[in-house]
């Protein structure tokens, strides 16, 4: 069973009962807590009161440690109702000591009802880990389409006569993460069969399509990834050291090591190696695979055309659906795909936004939706939210960096609606409180 953090934000004597049971008993406090909520809300007994003994309206019991009083800016709807009695329970469960020295960004959205249910520090800029892939992801379905191939090409010049080709040979790298060596010798044994038996030229390798930064900006210097090329073999960036011995394994004489050189304009295409969008969305969202992200990041910078494009090309992309979404571009930071940089800079409202669009856009849905990890069942999630209400309801996309833990994706909530939402917690030390926060949001929504 999977570690849970402290619950020392609820009432005193539910913290007591908490450090004397299993985590069982736990669950079902929790339960009980929850249903306590509801209970209350239906009521309307819950009620507080300002400093001036002026009487206020509908206002949920906060601990008496937190001044801080988390509010959402939603206008409150009816308590009875599942839509009022859930934002209520929300309020509760965002003020919670944890947010005294933590920051907390949440936006929920019904998507059945096309309306805003819950904002919390929704339009603050804060950083978004591993969630930054859904920026990348969505931003790739959108303008390159879900046929989109990653592709290594080989071209070369001269003919082939009897066998020999007469001239030099390119491999024009992509920046495909799947890249393997076995894909590389199916290749050559392809060229073999085709009845090269030699090369008279050199073999030479062209990553011209990406820039020459090894990193993404941002990146710390103890990240282990990297370095960042646009033709890497089993994610190591050993193409030359492969490619002529993967040849002359095959049967073609070729002369001396490969270098890097741009091809020419002269130069024919011959032979592809290609790997689909599928192929690479899946692991990237699944497994969080980070040089994946930065793959598709890049295939957005490649539609510039321009040779060594980078960062500021894909970025005008990803700025460019932004902006046709309403946002305003300015207040957010696009420091690369994977949202491992510090530089990385979204808000909950943003991320929300995105989401609602790709559901929305059915080549884009059918392809983003599947590739998000499920509550309990796989990829990042599948130890969380285990014998809850969020088991399999939870479509979502999670991040981890140090100081920083997020959660945003879809919701099959309790009243049978699809929810959007975006959870952003910054400034944790551990990275388990912000799980544990998250779960619960998740539990309550489909409850």
């Amino acid at each position: 069973m999977q570690k849970r953090i402290s619950y020392s934000f609820f009432p005193a004597f539910f913290v007591t009962a908490l450090l004397f049971t299993s985590c069982g008993s736990r669950r079902a406090l929790t339960e009980q807590y929850y249903q306590q909520l509801i209970q209350q809300a239906q009521a309307k007994q819950v009620v507080t009161q300002k400093p001036e003994e002026t009487q206020q309206k509908e206002e949920p019991v906060l601990p008496a440690s937190d001044a801080r009083q988390n509010v959402s800016t939603i206008a409150r709807r009816d308590r009875g109702t599942w839509l009022g009695d859930m934002q209520y329970a929300l309020d509760s469960l965002c003020n919670i000591p944890l947010f005294e020295t933590t920051q907390l960004g949440l936006y929920i959205y019904d998507l059945t009802d096309d309306i805003p249910l819950y904002s919390l520090n929704s339009t603050q800029r804060m950083r978004p880990a591993s969630c930054q892939k859904l920026v990348t992801s969505i931003s790739a379905l959108n303008f390159l389409g879900p046929d989109y191939r990653f592709v290594t090409e080989v071209f070369t010049t001269g003919n082939i006569v009897d066998g020999v080709l007469q001239g030099d040979m390119y491999v024009v790298g992509g920046m495909d993460p799947l890249l393997s060596t076995s894909d590389l010798r199916q290749l050559a044994d392809s060229l073999r069969a085709m009845g090269l038996k030699s090369i008279k030229g050199r073999l030479y390798r062209d990553v011209s399509r990406k820039d020459d930064l090894p990193f993404g900006l941002g990146w710390c210097w103890d990240d282990d990834y990297g370095p960042l090329t646009a033709l890497s073999v089993d994610g190591k960036d050993e193409f030359c050291n492969v490619w002529p011995g993967l040849l002359r394994a095959s049967g073609i004489m070729c002369n001396g090591s490969c270098v890097d050189k741009q091809r020419p304009a002269t130069a024919s295409s011959f032979r592809a190696v290609q790997h689909t969008m599928d192929e690479v969305l899946v692991p990237m969202m699944k497994e969080s695979d980070n040089i994946y992200a930065e793959s598709m990041f890049y295939q957005l910078a490649f539609l510039s055309g321009q040779k060594g494009a980078g960062r500021k090309q894909a970025v005008s992309y990803v700025e460019k659906l932004i902006s046709s979404l309403g946002l305003n571009t300015e207040p957010y930071q696009i420091a690369d795909g994977s949202g491992l940089s510090l530089y990385d800079y979204v808000s909950p409202l943003m991320l929300a936004t995105l989401l609602k669009y790709a559901y929305q856009t059915e080549a884009i849905r059918n392809h983003l939706y599947p590739s998000l990890p499920i509550a309990g069942v796989d990829g990042t999630l599948s130890k969380r939210m285990l014998e809850t209400p969020a088991f399999q309801r939870i479509h979502a996309k999670t991040g981890t960096v140090n100081g920083i833990s997020s959660l945003s994706g879809y919701a099959e909530a309790g009243n049978g609606h699809l929810l959007v939402f975006s959870i952003l917690n910054q400034g944790i030390i551990r990275s388990d409180q912000g799980r544990e926060f998250q779960d619960q949001v998740c539990i309550l929504l489909c409850r």
